[in-house]
C-alpha cells in the first residue's frame, strides 16, 4: 500500500473522510448561490487561521475537479503581524502548499491610534486593501472564508443587538470597485467540521493576531465578553435541549415570510405591511 506524504493526507482527508461535512457543503455553496463561473479570477484571501487555510485547500482542489476553466490567486494580507505569527502563516501555506502572494498594509498601526471602534474600521480597512490587491491582480472576485456559523451569529447579533434583521450574504457586488465580487464560498460548512478537519490533521492556525487583545473573538478591547462571544454561548445553550437549532436559523434566511412580517427595506426604501393591507 502507498505510503502518503503529509500534504496527501491533508487533502485525502478533505475528499475522503470529511467529505459529507466539508466537500459537499462547500460544492453545494457554489452552485446554489452560482460563486464561480467559467473564466473568473479568484483573489483566495488568506489571513492565516484555520477557515481561509482550508478555504485556499478547497478552492486548490475545485480547480482539478471543475467542470469549467477558473484561475486562483491566493492573497495574504500582513496587516503587521508580529514576526512569530507572520512565520506562522508562511510555514502553514508552506505546508499546504499553498503559493501565497503576500502584501503588506499598516491596518494595524492605524487601528491601535485610533478613537472609533477598532474591530470595524479594521473590517473596513482590509475589505478596502483585498480589493485593491484583486484588482492588481486581474481579479474579478475575492473569496472569503467566512463559515455557517459565522452567518448564523451575525444574524442574531444584528437582531439582538442591533435592532435589524440582516445577514452576511453568500456573494455581494463591490459598491466602490467596479466590476469585483465578494464569495463566500464555505457559507454552508459548520465551524465544528473545520475544527474536526484542523485536529485530525494536527494542524496549528493563527488564532487572533490583534494587537489589542491576545484573544479578540472572546474579549472585547474595552473588556469584557465580546457580543459575537455572548452569541456563540447563546447558541451552545440553546443546542443543549435543540441540537438543530444552528439549522433552524440558517434555514430561516432563505424563507423570510414577507405575509408575515411588520416591515422590510429594499434597496434602500423602508416598507410597511401596511401598504398592502
Amino acid at each position: 500500500m502507498r505510503t502518503l506524504t503529509r500534504i496527501q493526507q491533508i487533502e485525502r482527508s478533505i475528499q475522503k473522510k470529511y467529505r459529507r461535512e466539508l466537500w459537499r457543503p462547500f460544492i453545494d455553496a457554489i452552485k446554489k448561490y452560482e460563486l464561480i463561473n467559467a473564466g473568473d479570477r479568484i483573489a483566495v484571501c488568506i489571513s492565516g487561521g484555520k477557515d481561509s487555510m482550508l478555504l485556499g485547500k478547497l478552492m486548490q482542489a475545485l480547480m482539478q475537479h471543475s467542470d469549467f476553466p477558473f484561475e486562483c490567486e491566493y492573497v495574504v494580507m500582513n496587516p503587521g503581524y508580529n514576526p512569530i505569527n507572520l512565520q506562522r502563516v508562511m510555514s502553514n501555506a508552506a505546508l499546504l502548499e499553498l503559493p501565497v502572494k503576500v502584501f503588506d498594509s499598516n491596518i494595524f498601526e492605524v487601528v491601535t491610534q485610533t478613537d472609533r471602534t477598532p474591530c470595524y474600521l479594521c473590517a473596513r480597512m482590509r475589505r478596502g486593501f483585498l480589493y485593491n490587491e484583486a484588482q492588481k491582480l486581474g481579479c474579478n472576485k475575492i473569496a472569503l472564508g467566512h463559515h455557517m456559523n459565522d452567518v448564523i451569529e451575525t444574524t442574531l447579533m444584528g437582531m439582538l443587538f442591533g435592532s435589524q434583521f440582516q445577514t452576511m450574504m453568500p456573494k455581494l457586488k463591490a459598491q466602490n470597485f467596479e466590476g469585483l465580487e465578494l464569495i463566500r464560498p464555505m457559507y454552508c460548512v459548520s465551524e465544528e467540521a473545520i475544527h474536526a478537519w484542523k485536529r485530525y490533521n494536527d494542524l496549528h492556525f493563527i488564532q487572533c493576531a490583534c494587537p489589542l487583545s491576545e484573544n479578540c473573538n472572546v474579549f472585547s478591547p474595552g473588556g469584557g465578553i465580546s457580543k459575537r462571544a455572548e452569541v456563540k454561548q447563546l447558541i451552545a445553550n440553546l443546542k443543549q435541549d435543540n441540537k438543530d437549532v444552528e439549522k433552524s436559523v440558517f434555514n430561516a434566511l432563505h424563507m423570510v415570510n414577507l405575509d408575515a412580517t411588520l416591515g422590510y427595506k429594499q434597496h434602500g426604501k423602508a416598507h410597511s405591511f401596511l401598504e398592502h393591507y
